[in-house]
C-alpha cells in the first residue's frame, strides 16, 4: 500500500505545434536540472527516475499522461521521490500551466487519467513512433494507403460499408491529438450553380496534376451539369464557424459524419489551415467521425442530412431503441433551448444571474448527451458565461471561465488555434474584454478574489453563483 501522488497532463499535448516545442524545451530542462544526480539516467526515449516507483517522462510529449510514484513507505522515504516528484510538477506547470493537475492520495486528491490508461502510455514509451518521411497523397487512393500527419501515419482511408470511403485510425488516438492539418486545394463563396461551375474549372485548372486527381476523386452526390460544382457542395467545409467561405481539402473531406462525433474539425484563421483533433479516445480500427449537422432532434437531423448530402444516418445515437432515442432528442432540444435564451442579450443585461443558471444546467445536459466530449459546445458555453460574468463585473468568476473555456478548445482546435489564444489571454487579463462592466457594475470583483479552500463541488456552485 502506500500513498500516490503526481501530476496529470489534462488534456493531453498534441503531437506537434507549440505542444511538441514546450515539451522539448521542459525535457531539456529537466535534463539539464538532473545532470549530476546519478539517481537520474536518462534512456534513449525517456528520462527514468530511480526513485520510488522509478516515474518516466518521454522524449515524445503527445504519449504523456502522468508522473508520479509512491510517496509514503520505507522505499519512497529512503530515496527522497517526494522531492522529485514537487521539483518536476514544479517546472512542468511553469511550460504548461492549468494543464498540470497536481494530485495527493493523501489530501484526497486523485488523477484525471484512470490507471488502465496511464499504464499503457507509459508503455508506449519504449518504442518511439516511426518517422516517416511526408508524402502527397496521389490519388486514386487505395484502401490501405497511409496519410502522413506531423510525418506519422495516424490513419488510412478504408472502404466503410453503407458510407463509401472514410478514415479509420491505425492506432489508439488520445483525447486532444491534432489528426489532420492541411490546406485547402481551393476555396469558393456563395454563388450560383451557372457561375460557381466556371469558376471551380478556372482554379482546378490551375492546380497541379496531383491536387487535380484528388479533387476529382472525391465523391458528387448531385451528379449532373455541374460536376465541379457538386463536389464542392458535397465536400466543402466552412472556413470558420458560420462562414459563407467552403474549402475542400484532400484528406479531411473524407471524414464521415455521427451525431456523436470523436473528432472536430475547425479552421484556423491565422494559418489558414483546417485542423481535425480527437475530442475522445479513438481506439485503432475505429472510424474518424465529425458531425454535418447543425443539432436538434433525430427528424430535424435526418432531414438535413437528407437534403444537404443524400444519406440517413445510422450512427450510435439515431440507431438508439425509441425509449432512448426520445431521451436523446428531448436533451438536444432542451440544448437548442437553453443556447437560444443564453444568447439574449437583454435576458444577459436584466436577468443575468438566469443567464448564469442555464449555462451550469445546459453543461450538465450537454456531458449527458456527448459523454463528456462536447468540447467545442463547453468551450462556447464557458465562454457565454464569461461574457455573462464581465459585463458585470465579476472578473474573477469571468477569468476562471476563460480559463475553462481555453482548456477546452485547446482540445478540439490546438495550442495554437487564434481563438484558444485569446481566451487564454481574457484568462489573464479579463477586463481587456470589450463587454467589461458595459451592463453593471452589481457583481465587481477582482481577479484575485477566486476562493482557494474550496472543493469541486463547492467551487463549480460559487462559480455559476448556484450557492443558495
Amino acid at each position: 500500500m502506500g500513498i500516490d501522488a503526481g501530476f496529470d497532463m489534462d488534456p493531453p499535448l498534441s503531437k506537434g505545434g507549440v505542444d511538441k516545442q514546450n515539451w522539448g524545451r521542459f525535457i531539456d530542462l529537466i535534463k539539464e536540472q538532473y545532470k549530476d544526480d546519478v539517481q537520474v539516467e536518462i534512456m534513449p526515449n525517456y528520462i527514468k527516475f530511480n526513485v520510488g516507483e522509478n516515474p518516466k517522462l518521454p522524449f515524445e510529449g503527445h504519449k504523456f499522461l502522468r508522473f508520479s510514484s509512491k510517496v509514503s513507505g520505507a522505499i519512497a522515504s529512503s530515496s527522497g521521490v517526494e522531492r522529485y516528484i514537487n521539483t518536476v510538477t514544479r517546472v512542468a506547470k511553469a511550460h504548461f500551466g492549468s494543464r498540470v493537475q497536481y494530485w495527493n492520495e493523501g489530501a484526497n486528491q486523485y488523477g484525471v487519467h484512470d490507471w488502465k490508461k496511464v499504464s499503457e502510455s507509459i508503455r508506449s514509451y519504449e518504442q518511439p513512433d516511426v518517422l516517416e518521411t511526408q508524402a502527397s497523397i496521389t490519388p486514386p487512393l487505395s484502401a490501405t494507403d497511409p496519410v502522413k500527419e506531423q510525418g506519422i501515419a495516424l490513419f488510412e482511408i478504408q472502404d466503410i460499408p453503407g458510407k463509401g470511403r472514410g478514415l479509420v485510425a491505425r492506432f489508439n488516438i488520445s483525447k486532444g491529438t491534432r489528426i489532420i492539418c492541411e490546406k485547402p486545394l481551393l476555396t469558393a463563396g456563395p454563388m450560383p450553380p451557372n457561375k460557381l461551375e466556371p469558376f471551380l474549372a478556372k482554379a482546378i485548372k490551375a492546380m497541379s496534376k496531383t491536387s487535380q486527381r484528388q479533387f476529382l476523386s472525391l465523391h458528387n452526390n448531385s451528379k449532373g451539369k455541374h460536376p465541379f460544382g457538386g463536389i464542392f457542395r458535397t465536400n466543402a467545409l466552412p472556413c470558420g464557424s458560420g462562414s459563407p467561405i467552403g474549402g475542400v481539402y484532400p484528406t479531411a473531406c473524407f471524414i464521415n459524419h455521427s451525431c456523436i462525433p470523436n473528432a472536430h474539425n475547425n479552421w484556423n484563421s491565422a494559418e489558414k489551415h483546417e485542423t481535425i483533433y480527437a475530442i475522445r479516445s479513438i481506439e485503432r480500427g475505429a472510424e474518424i467521425t465529425i458531425p454535418y449537422d447543425h443539432g436538434g432532434a433525430s427528424r430535424e437531423r435526418q432531414v438535413f442530412l437528407k437534403d444537404a448530402f443524400g444519406f440517413k444516418c445510422d450512427c450510435s445515437c439515431c440507431s438508439l431503441p425509441p425509449d432512448l432515442l426520445k431521451a436523446s432528442d428531448n436533451r438536444r432540444i432542451q440544448i437548442q433551448s437553453l443556447d437560444k435564451a443564453i444568447g439574449d442579450p437583454f435576458r444577459m443585461m436584466s436577468s443575468p444571474h438566469d443567464s448564469l443558471s442555464d449555462c451550469y444546467l445546459m453543461l450538465q445536459v450537454l456531458e449527458q448527451e456527448f459523454d463528456g466530449c462536447a468540447s467545442a459546445m463547453i468551450a462556447r458555453l464557458y465562454y457565454d458565461a464569461f461574457q455573462i460574468s464581465i459585463a458585470h463585473g465579476d472578473q474573477a468568476r469571468a477569468s476562471m471561465f476563460a480559463e475553462r473555456a481555453s482548456k477546452a478548445r485547446v482540445i478540439c482546435e490546438g495550442e495554437d488555434s487564434p481563438e484558444t489564444l485569446r481566451v487564454k489571454s481574457l484568462a489573464v487579463k479579463p477586463a481587456d474584454h470589450s463587454s467589461f462592466e458595459v451592463y453593471s457594475r452589481k457583481w465587481q470583483t477582482t481577479r484575485d478574489s477566486v476562493p482557494k479552500d474550496l472543493d469541486t463541488v463547492q467551487f463549480d456552485k460559487w462559480l455559476f453563483r448556484q450557492e443558495n
